[in-house]
């Protein structure tokens, strides 16, 4: 039995040497230790070895499974310290080489729009206000003069939600922020605000989105006139749009201003000469405004004797497409990198 041992020993110590890669390593292991293997089938002997001769065979056994199990564990490290080095070796980067150039976008021209609105607004003393999204019926258009069956309901119609909440819809306007400005200013003073976001109406082509964004301004005290109004957005335009731009008041209508008015600009473009961009007229809309109407200040809790407001809104989409040149409104929101690089250079020039 010792001699067999012996044989068994011999034979691995041959094998071992062979061992080149973790393959042929596993199936050494499997031929001596498996539960067929020949040191197993050693142990399995054990019962048919006379008493005298157990504790003999017994520390034979133990001592080539020892070596079997620490030589193969060796080889393995060997491998593995082979395997890691190679890798190294082959997969080395250098440090030298110049990087590749990661593509950069650039402040949104939104974003960069509504900053200016902002900073501008806030010069002047005002406050901003944020408003949500979601509107009451009651806030979108009822308290702004517009009553169920109003017919200028019909060009701001937008999405409704269904079921309980059918008395609510996506605000059309950022006038539902005036709503509730006014109604939480609880000392019924003087108010002066600008709320800029997201609103949403029914239409969707190269001038238009579902989806814009607007900024609506609206200030309330006594002794407000048309007069302060024409001034707040001469200013306006001229600091977002340029010195040289010319504005005109023309009259209008909306159910939430009485008087109203339209407000044009001479055209970036041909700076008023008339091109195919303001279709020969030289001039562009760019907002509407007007004085508060008496109905929407007493719906709100505000003595219509005594106080005298003004508002105004345009969209933001708007203005960004007149400074930025860009043609179609769609791919403000469609995210391409490319279209994102313009504008660092743009607000340079």
């Amino acid at each position: 039995m010792n001699e067999k041992v012996n044989v068994i020993k011999e034979a691995f110590e041959k094998d071992v040497l062979t061992i080149n890669d973790m393959k042929t390593l596993n199936d050494i292991r499997v031929e001596y230790l498996g539960k067929q293997g020949k040191i197993t089938e050693l142990s399995k002997m054990m019962k048919d070895i006379p008493s005298e001769q157990k504790k003999e065979f017994g520390m034979l056994v133990n001592e080539v499974r020892c070596l079997v199990t620490n030589s193969l564990e060796e080889k393995k490290k060997e491998l593995e310290t082979a395997e890691l080095n190679r890798k190294l070796e082959s997969e080395k980067i250098d440090v030298t080489v110049p990087s590749k150039r990661i593509k950069r976008g650039s402040k949104h021209p939104m974003t960069r729009i509504e900053e200016k609105f902002e900073d501008l607004f806030l010069s002047m003393g005002y406050t901003i206000y944020d408003g949500p999204e979601i509107e009451s019926d009651e806030n979108c258009f009822q308290k702004l003069n517009l009553p169920k069956g109003h017919a200028a309901r019909d060009a701001q119609d937008t999405f409704y939600l269904k079921d309980e909440f059918e008395n609510y819809l996506l605000r059309s306007q950022t006038s539902t922020a005036q709503v509730r400005a006014m109604e939480e200013n609880k000392d019924k003073g003087p108010l002066r605000i600008v709320c800029p976001g997201k609103v949403y109406r029914r239409d969707e082509d190269a001038t238009h989105s579902h989806q814009f964004m607007q900024i609506e301004g609206l200030v309330i005290d006594e002794d407000v006139s048309m007069a302060d109004l024409k001034g707040t957005l001469e200013l306006f335009c001229k600091t977002i749009l340029g010195e040289k731009t010319k504005v005109r008041f023309r009259p209008s209508y909306f159910p939430f201003t009485e008087p109203s008015v339209e407000v044009d600009v001479t055209c970036f473009k041909c700076g008023g000469k008339g091109c195919p961009l303001c279709k020969g007229t030289g001039w562009i809309e760019v907002l509407g405004a007007g004085m508060v109407h008496p109905n929407v200040l007493e719906m709100s809790g505000y003595d219509s004797t005594k106080y005298q407001g003004f508002a105004f809104g345009t969209g933001m989409d708007r203005f960004a497409m007149f400074k930025y040149g860009i043609t179609d409104i769609r791919t403000i929101y469609q995210n391409d990198i490319r279209f994102l690089t313009q504008f660092d250079r743009k607000d340079d020039e």
